[in-house]
């Protein structure tokens, strides 16, 4: 089953900790375990824990923009208490092709930090979360879990500290935008620096607005850059007004790096 990213509520500005899942609760197809990591004090304050997910054997999920088909994970925070705002940290995911599609995901397992700034400091965390996601084999099976907040650790968990330095490292070239007007949207070539050649290389284009739907890139490279062309589309489904400084691209290489752009200039 392919599901179309526009058909994804976006991850919500929220986390707290969650470990096992509910008592009694069963798993969905594909997945062995899940549960938020201890959350610890990081040194500006903030709390750190994560969710890990523990996959079955040639099952995968996703990352935070798959390409056209695939559903990142998402959570529901109206059962949770006291969160200001939480920045989930995703680290590098692998390109993944299966059928004929290439998408962008995780094997095996996830850890997916999650940074929580309180909105009343010194006062408790806690409550319910409902977490989406997708999970695949041959097909994808939508899965849905109730997890529930866990204690509070002294130390930084190892599996957190791997994962956040597994996160693409930041680029400071300038990126150039083209921007056209479509039936439905604008079409949007964002070039980079080609550091190594386009090769074996994925990319994704976003925007901060998580209403507006990116269709998967292509790339192409020319000139010493790399471009990626994608089709934005707002729920008005006409032509809009782009804020170039919310548009990010990110270059996986394939070999486990990545490098991240935020915003665009002129061509």
């Amino acid at each position: 089953m392919s599901c179309r990213a526009a058909l994804v509520a976006p991850l919500m500005a929220a986390l707290l900790a969650l470990p096992l899942a509910a008592a009694g609760q069963e798993l969905p197809p594909g997945l062995k375990s899940a549960r938020l990591l201890p959350a610890y004090r990081t040194a500006s304050g903030t709390w750190m824990t994560a969710l890990r997910l523990e996959l079955q054997p040639g099952w995968k999920t996703y990352w935070r923009a798959p390409g056209d088909s695939g559903v990142p994970p998402g959570f529901n925070w109206d059962g949770a208490a006291n969160i200001g705002t939480a920045t989930p940290h995703w680290p590098v995911p692998e390109i993944i092709e299966s059928a004929g599609e290439r998408t962008l995901g995780y094997h095996d397992a996830l850890v997916l930090p999650i940074e929580i700034t309180p909105a009343t400091p010194g006062a408790p965390i806690g409550g319910r979360v409902g977490v989406e996601l997708g999970l695949c084999e041959s097909v994808c099976v939508p899965a849905h879990l109730m997890l529930e907040a866990p204690p509070v650790a002294d130390t930084p968990d190892p599996g957190i500290e791997a994962a956040l330095a597994q996160a693409p490292r930041s680029g400071t070239a300038r990126l150039e935008c083209r921007v056209t007007e479509i039936e439905d949207g604008l079409r949007v070539a964002v070039s980079a620096p080609a550091e190594g050649g386009a090769g074996d290389m994925a990319a994704a284009l976003e925007h901060d607005d998580g209403e507006i739907w990116v269709s998967s890139p292509e790339l192409n490279e020319s000139g010493g850059r790399i471009t990626a062309t994608s089709d934005f589309v707002a729920p008005s489904g006409k032509p809009f007004a782009l804020d170039r400084a919310a548009v990010r691209l990110t270059l996986i290489d394939g070999t486990g790096g990545a490098v991240e752009y935020q915003g665009c200039g002129p061509a």
